[in-house]
């Protein structure tokens, strides 16, 4: 399934499958998405004047990122079975990720305030 070429003493893959590929484009343009929904509502809600236009923007360009992204791959064949598996566990990787580093930076702020 996999090959493997050594190089020097460390052992790389010499073929990504294009089924983990495809999930790879899949769940970084379903985050950017979701993270341009999620900044565009921000800062339309928060901001004044321009701001509130380029929040605007950034909403609509999720959105369109995440629509034109599912509707190409069902057009052209991609679709994954366990397409839902992968986003749901992108999803809980990406939530895990913020958790880690909101107590990283909690204990790092504790540790400065006690100093």
């Amino acid at each position: 399934m996999y090959g493997f070429t050594s190089l020097s003493r460390l052992a790389i893959p010499s073929a990504i499958p294009a089924q983990n590929f495809g999930n790879f484009v899949t769940v970084m343009l379903l985050t950017f998405s979701i993270f341009m929904v999620l900044a565009g509502a921000f800062t339309s809600y928060f901001g004044t004047g321009k701001s509130r236009a380029v929040g605007a923007v950034l909403l609509v360009v999720g959105i369109i990122v995440a629509v034109v992204w599912l509707s190409a791959a069902q057009i052209y064949g991609y679709t994954n079975p366990n397409l839902g598996l992968v986003i749901w566990g992108a999803f809980l990787s990406i939530v895990a990720a913020i958790i880690g580093a909101v107590i990283a930076v909690l204990v790092f702020l504790f540790a400065i305030m006690k100093t």
